[in-house]
């Protein structure tokens, strides 16, 4: 029986053109975003796990510790930008307010969807640094709570399933917005893919 090759991550493709977020996020930007950025991390997060290989094959010494601080900014840096393309439509199909399920959670927890899109607006403009916001559900306490993760991996509420994703890094917006984040946040509500949002919450409901 022949040995199993080892599996590494890979750039996953955009579910619409790199045109589709205008006039909100311009072609050059997110081609330039996820093909260069999220690539970047795809491709430090292989490096490592090879690194890995090499030295458990050769039954060499390796620096554990920063070999696994980088890895997991790498893999975090590819999770989150993967969750992150698909809660994202184009104008016309994304926007506007979530219905279903997630209508129910966010008013239940938050009072109505302003109250929602204020704090989550404001747990994104105040990430220090560069980082994400993001939507999270706990299990234990059955609530939606919002998440501010610095750079890829620092202040993560550990087993918590994320819902929903905004990029804070500049490299989400500079060519758009220069260094406006808040620009870019009011923006960003134009495509939020409520849908896919919904579907993500249904599922770790069940």
């Amino acid at each position: 029986m022949s040995e199993a090759k080892p599996r590494f991550y890979s750039l996953p493709s955009l579910p619409y053109s790199y045109k589709a977020l205008e006039p909100y996020i311009s072609e050059q930007q997110l081609t330039i975003h996820h093909q260069k950025h999220h690539q970047a991390y795809v491709t430090g997060a292989n490096q490592l796990l090879e690194k890995l290989d090499k030295a458990r094959k050769e039954n060499a010494d390796i620096d554990m510790r920063a070999t696994l601080k980088a890895l997991s900014f790498n893999i975090g840096g590819h999770l989150l930008h993967s969750l992150y393309w698909e809660n994202m439509a184009p104008p016309g199909k994304g926007g506007g307010k979530p219905g279903g399920v997630l209508a129910d959670r966010i008013d239940k927890e938050f009072g109505s969807f302003e109250r929602f899109k204020k704090e989550f607006s404001e747990t994104a403009a105040t990430v220090e640094g560069s980082g994400w916001a993001a939507l999270t559900l706990c299990r234990q306490t059955d609530r939606l709570i919002p998440m501010q993760i610095e750079k890829h991996n620092a202040n993560v509420y550990p087993m918590f399933r994320i819902l929903f994703v905004i990029d804070v890094f500049e490299h989400a917006y500079y060519i758009d917005y220069k260094n406006n984040r808040g620009e870019y946040l009011e923006k960003f509500w134009n495509i939020v893919n409520w849908d896919e949002v919904d579907k993500r919450l249904q599922q770790a409901l069940k």
